[in-house]
């Protein structure tokens, strides 16, 4: 049991205490105009002062040897729109992540749930992708296969062109999917193909501020954590400690270990860009509070009180009440003082969510 497990297990915090009221209008429908234009602000858990900034002000608040670990996860086209066999019935398929890549084998959940059944055919666009339903794992939850004759990377080229971007509920249903969504919803440091949802964090670096941290000395080391739908899934007890988060596929290389660890024995700011890599650091610590290299599986979920290992900032998006990812905020930049910077980002009218503004915790 890690020191922050030992805490939490010792106050519970609940559910309500993260609700709170936020204006529709607050949240984004669309990135800024470029990337790197949005607000940035900075919460200081030393002072507990709060600053106003633009984004492109981050490189004050980090000095050479400095590190920045990304997550370089790449988002696919998850959801599909297609027809029933026989009926024509119109359904939603949307991936979730390949359980068995030689047989096809799909974990998805559908729309509307109740027309699909076991053996059903599932038919995109003229035809041109057809899948068979083999299993029921929840109520919208089904598994599925692929009839497809080509190798995985045809079958992928196929899924991207039938496919659309895969916006979080809370924006598609309030204006479509364009065009320009699958440039913007994708880092441009993403490079493994598996993610459901963009790490959103990553999304405000620029090519241009990006070289500018490194010119300043800051180094970049990526790691992998393919963002799953449960990054958005409600949580429903009071109780947090009875809260089960879904597993996530992530990778530490050896690589990325030999950076954060200099680091850390260096004293240097270790800086996670976003909440899924501070997930992914804090499932792969060393007893002498090092980063070890992995590759699994984590379904850990961080609340508050926690003692963090590995991070010691964290550039994250302004996030929605009762969210798993307001909850991790909250753990690593101490309850109240996120909670008044939560206040002042409503009453100074900051966007919230995945295309929103960012929150740089030091």
């Amino acid at each position: 049991m890690t020191p922050g497990e030992k805490t939490a297990n010792i106050i519970r915090m609940k559910l309500s205490e993260f609700r709170f009221d936020l204006p529709n209008n607050l949240i984004a429908l669309y990135p800024p105009e470029n990337r790197g234009e949005s607000r940035l602000m900075v919460v200081n858990r030393k002072t507990k002062t709060i600053e106003h900034r633009m984004f492109s002000d981050i490189l004050e608040y980090f000095d050479d040897g400095d590190v920045m670990v990304t997550n370089d996860t790449k988002v696919f086209p998850a959801r599909l729109f297609g027809q029933k066999e026989k009926t024509g019935a119109k359904i939603e398929v949307f991936l979730l992540r390949e359980l068995n890549r030689e047989h096809r084998l799909w974990d998805v959940l559908v729309d509307p749930a109740r027309k699909i059944r076991v053996g059903n055919k599932l038919y995109f666009g003229d035809s041109d992708l057809v899948a068979e339903v083999i299993d029921n794992t929840t109520s919208r939850g089904r598994t599925i296969r692929f009839l497809y004759d080509g190798d995985h990377k045809a079958l992928m080229k196929a899924i991207h062109q039938l496919g659309e971007t895969p916006l979080p509920d809370e924006i598609r249903f309030k204006r479509k999917v364009e065009p320009a969504d699958e440039e913007r919803y994708q880092t441009i440091y993403a490079e493994h193909v598996g993610a459901v949802a963009a790490p959103t964090a990553g999304l405000h670096f620029s090519k241009i501020i990006m070289k500018r941290l490194e010119l300043k000395g800051i180094n970049f080391t990526p790691l992998t954590l393919h963002v799953g739908l449960g990054t958005f899934r409600q949580v429903d007890v009071e109780d947090l400690t009875k809260h089960k988060t879904d597993s996530e596929n992530f990778n530490i290389t050896e690589r990325t270990c030999d950076v954060v660890n200099e680091g850390i024995d260096g004293k240097k700011k270790i800086c996670a860009i976003g909440t899924t890599v501070l997930k992914a650091l804090e499932s792969s610590v060393s007893a002498d509070g090092h980063l070890k290299p992995i590759e699994g599986w984590t379904d850990k979920f961080i609340f508050p009180p926690y003692d963090f290992r590995i991070p010691n900032a964290l550039l994250t998006n302004m996030h929605l009440p009762e969210s798993i990812l307001l909850m991790m905020t909250s753990a690593f930049g101490g309850y109240d003082l996120i909670k008044e910077a939560y206040q002042i980002a409503i009453k100074e009218k900051y966007k919230f969510f995945s295309y929103g503004d960012a929150m740089l915790i030091i």
